[in-house]
């Protein structure tokens, strides 16, 4: 029989720990390396949420962590639990206690308790989440969007008395195209004409659609709003910070329903004023 000297059982150890924190920086480095700065689109191998750009989806990152604490105490229990019945049923020691444990009111009195608790400490934050994704305060501005076959519309509707036509301030956004993208643009996201809003704002956006079935979602604000031909759906908007912010039709509306991107632009209300300034006198 061979006899293995503590040394060398040492210096294997020490080799395999190498190799393992090896591959474990290698990995952390990978993803930490494929994120990049810019949250505000979505990212290679992303797990968790683009970085909230507004009040209601930082309330939908913190209930979201809310619930992953029960979510995972409510797993573990549960899998361990399993385990030990898998385990000891059959165990000719646990034989007596399990008869006496088959119908125990005291467990089913547990059972129903605890998870009604549960829910009830979930439910009360997600009420006021909710509550707050309705809340409609006086809007300082008015956005329409109007979804298309494959492409969005939209219309700065409060400004139509300052122009001569009453038309007001209307543009079509298209999906640029794979060969005409500048450097640093984002693929299948960049369109030509960006929405520019104001931050820190009160923004009003009405939702409908010409034709079928879309949906105007941006994963930053937290926002999605079906566009239903026939019917005007709102949602509000209070953007906290400037920043360029990506988001994609959320609505299978046919052939062309992954190329009809959603880009909006925040900037300071200097920026907007001088911006709507070009575009009346435009």
């Amino acid at each position: 029989m061979r006899v293995v000297k503590p040394s060398v059982l040492r210096k294997k150890m020490r080799y395999k720990l190498t190799y393992l924190s090896s591959f474990t920086i290698f990995l952390l480095s990978f993803f930490l390396v494929s994120k990049k700065t810019n949250l505000d689109s979505a990212d290679f191998f992303q797990l968790g949420f683009q970085d909230p750009a507004t009040p209601l989806m930082e309330g939908v990152v913190n209930f979201h962590n809310h619930i992953m604490l029960f979510l995972v105490g409510v797993g573990v229990f549960v899998i361990w639990l399993l385990a030990r019945c898998l385990s000891l049923y059959n165990s000719p020691k646990t034989k007596d206690s399990r008869d006496q444990f088959t119908h125990a009111t005291t467990v089913e009195i547990f059972w129903t308790v605890v998870p009604a608790i549960v829910l009830m400490v979930i439910a009360v934050p997600s009420f006021a989440l909710l509550y707050s994704m309705d809340e409609m305060l006086d809007p300082a501005l008015t956005i329409k969007v109007l979804g298309h076959q494959w492409y969005w519309s939209y219309e700065y509707s409060d400004y139509n008395h300052l122009t001569e036509t009453n038309t007001g301030i209307n543009f079509d956004s298209y999906m640029i195209a794979d060969d005409d993208l500048g450097r640093g643009l984002l693929r299948l996201l960049e369109v030509d004409n960006r929405i520019l809003l104001p931050v820190k704002t009160h923004i009003r956006v009405l939702v409908t659609a010409a034709d079928v079935l879309h949906s105007w979602a941006v994963p930053s604000f937290g926002v999605k709003v079906d566009a239903c031909p026939g019917r005007l759906n709102q949602t509000t908007l209070f953007i906290k910070k400037t920043g360029v912010f990506y988001g994609q039709c959320s609505e299978l509306c046919g052939t062309n329903h992954g190329f009809m991107p959603i880009c909006v632009e925040s900037v300071d209300l200097e920026g907007y004023v001088s911006w709507l300034t070009q575009k009346l006198e435009f």
